[in-house]
């Protein structure tokens, strides 16, 4: 054969893979990115672009505002801009409840489960419909604060507006990168060169990471470009660049790894080879560390490979600690029950995110927890709108050894369903945030539940009477250590004085937007007074926080690291200082919207005490 035919092969297969990876151009930055395809495409035949803001707001992992009212709310990105292209912090845009490193710096922080792939670092989520499905041409994020905490875009195939669910819900990720720091809190439009995907959507979902932001990320809306055909790219090329190639195979054997866990989980036929290589002369406790260090496809794929290692990637000591939110989208019951023969020995098991439309059922999640749940000891389920009645009764029977109980978001569980989590005693850390537990059923909780150190209770908003909570928490949760009230509306100095009183070895305590609480009845005082072991106090938005309250913190709460004190109007620059000289390791100071504590103000104590980030919010 002539030597020019291998050649012609040669460059036919490079051609095929340039047209392939046009046909699916995903660049990893902005349209002005330097990596950005320089693309020359035009759709055949063309098609009148349909531009369309988001009808509605499905669903969010958390918010800084009310659920009863619109200020700082997910619900704000429906519609049309409010405030773009203003900046500054605007009550009418959409926030997310955390922001940069802090809340990973205080004694309320949970450790992080290993294995998580680097490609995945989103932290919130907000989900999108839109009227028209579409085929995206173009995803257009107005930020009118702190920019730059998107960091996923994602499109779906289910109609959220269709009579008929579909058989199967895929998720395409149409632009992701790594978290970026944005010079200046200007407001812009974020508009990343998107992948073409081969189904049209009117869902769209933004993944964002606030770590590297000085303070919230603002967002007023998203506008969904698309066009009702599916464009058929020309054949006229255009420069590429190698390096989206890499990535664009890195995509595609991620998207593999996940497929074998609904397909290589089961027992495969592989080929015995007379010897193992080196890895016969490895101990096997030392082939058990090195896998340790593999995400879970890679752990489906090298299973694949011989019997050695499929018993290695098998074994149930590599399933202790679990995290399967990285992969949300793919997460099933074949996921789950291709699981269960690996997951005997599981402690750490998170499932936040996954499981929504259908992917788990409540049967599916029942029998993987009565195989798996006796050693459970951590168990993360943040926005599993899966779940019900029926799983709150198997979790406390099937984990009698639980001690962490995520529920944060997963607003869909009735009300009386909580009463099943107080036949847990043995819980340590329970997040309730935005969920519809009553008081009855906490009351219960708190009474059984003795060992609680760390217990979230922000915008649960069917408690009636919180006085009556802090008076439980004082009488029976000796142990507490954090307690987050963020957003309950009625408790009073009453309940401060109980919990004061009875939990002196809490650090860390949230108290904003708590409108009943009133420094004038010496609520501030008794809990600095009460209280010296405390490391974050949040008073936000209380404007009758005043200088003798600062006063007593320096005096007693030495130990304070984190003070938000948002929205006062009765503290002075003289006391901010004297709490800086007094409390050494204090690192957060928010006065953002105190009106004595102007930028001059600010500028002269950053220069004082630079080891303290001081933040003044602002609005134009």
């Amino acid at each position: 054969m002539s030597p020019v035919f291998p050649m012609l092969t040669v460059l036919s297969m490079f051609y095929y893979m340039c047209l392939r990876r046009r046909a699916r151009t995903a660049t990893r930055g902005e349209m002005n990115s330097r990596r950005a395809i320089e693309s020359n495409t035009r759709a055949l035949p063309i098609n009148v672009e349909i531009v369309q803001y988001a009808k509605e707001v499905l669903d969010f992992s958390s918010h800084y505002g009310s659920e009863n009212s619109m200020s700082y709310t997910m619900w704000n990105l429906a519609g049309i801009p409010n405030v773009y292209p203003s900046s500054g912090d605007f009550t009418q845009t959409a926030v997310f409840r955390t922001y940069g490193t802090w809340w990973d710096r205080c004694p309320s922080a949970r450790l992080p489960f290993k294995r998580t792939p680097s490609t995945f670092c989103s932290q919130d989520y907000v989900e999108l419909a839109f009227e028209e499905p579409v085929y995206p041409t173009a995803v257009h994020i107005l930020e009118t604060y702190h920019p730059g905490a998107v960091v996923r875009i994602l499109a779906c195939s289910a109609n959220p507006y269709s009579q008929n669910p579909p058989a199967e819900v895929r998720w395409e990720i149409l632009w992701s990168e790594a978290p970026t720091k944005v010079n200046g809190p200007q407001a812009r439009q974020f508009t990343p060169c998107i992948k073409q995907i081969n189904f049209p959507t009117n869902l769209i979902r933004l993944e964002v990471n606030s770590s590297l932001l000085d303070y919230y990320t603002e967002l007023d809306a998203v506008v969904l470009h698309g066009v009702k055909e599916r464009p058929v790219l020309s054949l006229k090329t255009s420069m590429i660049d190698m390096n989206d190639i890499d990535e664009e195979e890195d995509e595609e054997k991620f998207a593999c790894g996940m497929d074998t866990l609904n397909k290589q989980f089961s027992i495969v036929t592989l080929r015995e080879w007379p010897t193992n290589g080196y890895f016969d002369k490895l101990p096997y406790e030392l082939i058990q560390l090195i896998l340790s260090h593999l995400t879970v496809p890679d752990l489906c794929r090298l299973a694949q490979t011989c019997k050695l290692l499929y018993q290695h990637c098998c074994d149930p000591l590599q399933y202790i600690h679990l995290s399967l939110q990285p992969y949300w989208a793919r997460i099933n019951d074949t996921s789950l029950e291709y699981l269960q023969s690996r997951c005997t020995l599981i402690q750490w098991l998170n499932l936040s995110w996954t499981g929504n439309r259908g992917a788990i059922s409540v049967s599916g999640f029942s029998r993987f927890l009565k195989v798996c749940g006796s050693e459970l000891v951590r168990l993360e389920l943040s926005c599993g709108h899966f779940l019900n009645e029926t799983c709150l009764e198997v979790i406390t029977e099937m984990c009698p050894n639980l001690q962490e109980l995520n529920l944060s978001s997963c607003d869909k569980i009735p009300p009386q369903a909580f009463n099943h989590i107080a036949k847990v005693g043995s819980l340590k850390r329970l997040i309730l945030y935005r969920t519809k537990v009553e008081q009855t059923a906490l009351l219960s909780i708190l009474n059984f539940c003795s060992e609680l150190q760390h217990l979230s209770l922000g915008s649960c908003v069917m408690i009636e009477d919180y006085d009556l909570i802090a008076s439980m928490m004082g009488a029976k949760c000796k142990k507490l250590r954090s307690l987050d009230l963020w957003r309950c509306k009625n408790i009073t100095e009453s309940g401060i004085a109980e919990l004061a009183s009875g939990c002196q070895l809490l650090e860390e305590l949230d108290l904003g937007w708590c409108p009943t609480l009133q420094s004038s009845t010496g609520c501030f005082t008794n809990l600095a007074r009460r209280l010296p072991n405390l490391q974050k106090l949040f008073l936000t938005a209380n404007r009758s926080v005043c200088d003798t309250d600062i006063e007593e913190l320096a005096a007693n709460c030495t130990r304070l690291r984190q003070l938000d004190i948002l929205g006062t109007r009765m503290v002075s620059p003289a006391s901010l200082r004297k709490l800086l000289e007094s409390c050494k390791d204090l690192s957060l100071l928010d006065v953002s919207f105190c009106s004595q504590i102007d930028n001059r103000v600010v500028l002269e104590l950053n220069a004082n005490f630079p080891n303290v980030f001081i933040k003044k919010s602002f609005t134009q």
